[in-house]
């Protein structure tokens, strides 16, 4: 990961989907040869796999077990810091931070403006967990153990309403509602099994659709009132 165009290759790569060889070299700015040189290493060391598909080679992120380490390390040292110098990149950059994908659910401002207002309106729930020796509860900004989410009855009832198979999502092994520190907002993002569902949703009415650059995803117009009419939640334009 110390290697700036192998951490550009994860990084396009956080969004869960594969990706081919010539657009992480893309990504990366380097040609496909030492693309896949960097490929090769990144799958030695597990942390992505190779896809076969006919003549061509995908490759994705080894689980998200790996998302979860490249978050957790955004928020101590952001992606990308150096400075940007064009247009094109600062608008990229703008769009990243606005909704982008975190693996299979939402993050950014509006990742993040979605956990407030299911927080605000009651859906999810949070506790803190503050140790005897009065030490401060875990920040929005860092991960810990003393901060914790719960899905409540009347936010099952809400997202069961929305099209999401909650019983089915309570019955999994995955948990039902666990949280990211959103490196570009310092704050928390909705994440576990409905945050997946989620995001699937969202995808299947058309609110979302994905962005030129990897990972980037736009809200639509229909979206944006859609989520305005479902969990009364503005999102500014």
């Amino acid at each position: 990961m110390a290697s700036a165009s192998r951490a550009r290759m994860l990084k396009a790569l956080c969004d869960g989907r594969p990706l081919a060889v010539t657009v992480l070299a893309a990504e990366a700015g380097v040609s496909v040869p030492t693309a896949s040189v960097h490929l090769t290493r990144l799958a030695e060391a597990g942390l992505v796999r190779a896809e076969h598909s006919g003549r061509h080679r995908y490759f994705r992120l080894a689980g998200p077990d790996v998302v979860t380490a490249l978050e957790a390390l955004a928020v101590i040292a952001p992606p990308d810091p150096a400075p940007v110098t064009t247009l094109r990149a600062h608008s990229r950059r703008n769009a990243l931070r606005r909704s982008r994908t975190c693996y299979d659910h939402l993050a950014g401002s509006l990742g993040v403006l979605l956990m407030e207002g299911f927080l605000d309106q009651g859906l999810l729930r949070r506790e803190e967990d503050v140790p005897a020796s009065g030490r401060r509860p875990d920040r929005p900004a860092s991960y810990g153990r003393r901060a914790t989410y719960h899905l409540t009855p009347r936010g099952a009832e809400r997202f069961t309403g929305f099209g999401i198979d909650v019983d089915a999502l309570l019955r999994g092994r995955r948990p039902v509602v666990r949280y990211c520190v959103d490196w570009s907002e310092r704050r928390h993002h909705l994440a576990g099994a409905l945050g997946a569902a989620l995001a699937a949703r969202f995808f299947d009415l058309t609110w979302l659709r994905y962005g030129v650059s990897p990972r980037v995803v736009h809200l639509t117009d229909a979206g944006g009132s859609g989520v305005r009419d479902a969990f009364a939640i503005e999102v500014a334009d």
